[in-house]
């Protein structure tokens, strides 16, 4: 055995257990890693479980006992009363019929707007990016009122209309847009405009479906909002039957069902107005944003 091999074999084993050592260590470092994100996780959604819960217990025990994950006695009382004193499903027709047309008219336009400041080179532009930028940086709160005077004097207050159109369009839609136009080559476009393609064929064939990405994360954040969407509802309507989830909910929270509480019909009514946000984010969770997705299909 030489000289080199003896030295070999004497520096073995205090590598093997500075290895093993590191080793132990990154174990260790994810383990905590896990953990913190499980208890992070369970702060999260326990504040979701206890709505689930509490709409299966009485109104004494949700009120005296509003923390319990388990109900004593489980009472399916709360949604009965939904689906039968509650006019639910003219709420839920309601918010499907105004988030669908709210969802689909903002992947169009805000695509096309989109499109239009990160490919086209117009007088203005720069001064129309800072406009957007501009209008993202104001409270929505700001803009109720002048919104509610500007629908009266159009006559569109109190009507579906007044209630879509001002969500037609919305400036955080046209920037995701715009940002992810921008990660795709202009090359792209350059073979289709050499084969005569105008503008909006060269938008429509070749570069919206390369932003297939942009389009499901846009699709999930509109349906979302216009599904969510509140404060617009109350200055845009005043009749109940043009009441949404999120206003039908509130008027529950307001007492008009009778006396108590009301603790687990309005938390039920709130747990059956999540799910179809649930749904369909668990659907398109896979396909949310990613821009290398469109550029390596280019």
């Amino acid at each position: 055995m030489t000289t080199l091999e003896q030295a070999s074999l004497q520096a073995s084993p205090p590598i093997q257990r500075r290895r093993r050592h590191l080793g132990t260590r990154a174990t260790t470092g994810i383990a905590i890693t896990y953990l913190v994100l499980i208890l992070l996780a369970l702060i999260y959604i326990y504040p979701f479980l206890i709505s689930i819960s509490s709409s299966f217990k009485t109104d004494a025990e949700a009120t005296q006992s509003p923390l319990n994950l388990i109900p004593q006695t489980w009472s399916f009382a709360s949604y009965e009363r939904l689906f039968t004193t509650v006019p639910l499903l003219q709420w839920a027709g309601n918010s499907a019929f105004i988030a669908v047309i709210v969802t689909l008219s903002r992947v169009f336009f805000d695509s096309l707007a989109g499109y239009a400041l990160s490919r086209l080179r117009f007088r203005g532009r720069t001064v129309v990016f800072a406009a957007l930028i501009a209008i993202m940086a104001v409270p929505n709160v700001v803009l109720l009122i002048p919104r509610f005077l500007i629908l009266k004097e159009l006559g569109l207050y109190n009507s579906y209309a007044g209630m879509i159109v001002p969500l037609l369009i919305d400036a955080a839609g046209i920037f995701i847009m715009k940002q992810f136009f921008e990660s795709i080559p202009i090359s792209v476009e350059e073979a289709a405009r050499i084969d005569g393609a105008g503008v909006f064929r060269t938008f429509w064939t070749i570069v919206l479906p390369m932003a297939r990405p942009a389009l499901i994360t846009l699709f999930i954040l509109s349906f979302q909002g216009s599904w969510n969407e509140f404060a617009h509802f109350v200055v845009s309507r005043q009749s109940p039957e043009l009441n949404t989830l999120t206003t039908g909910v509130a008027s529950l929270t307001s007492g008009q069902l009778g006396s108590g509480n009301q603790y687990p019909l309005q938390l039920a009514a709130a747990v059956l107005m999540s799910i179809p946000v649930a749904v369909i984010f668990f659907i398109f969770q896979k396909r949310i944003l990613s821009t290398s997705e469109g550029g390596e299909k280019g």
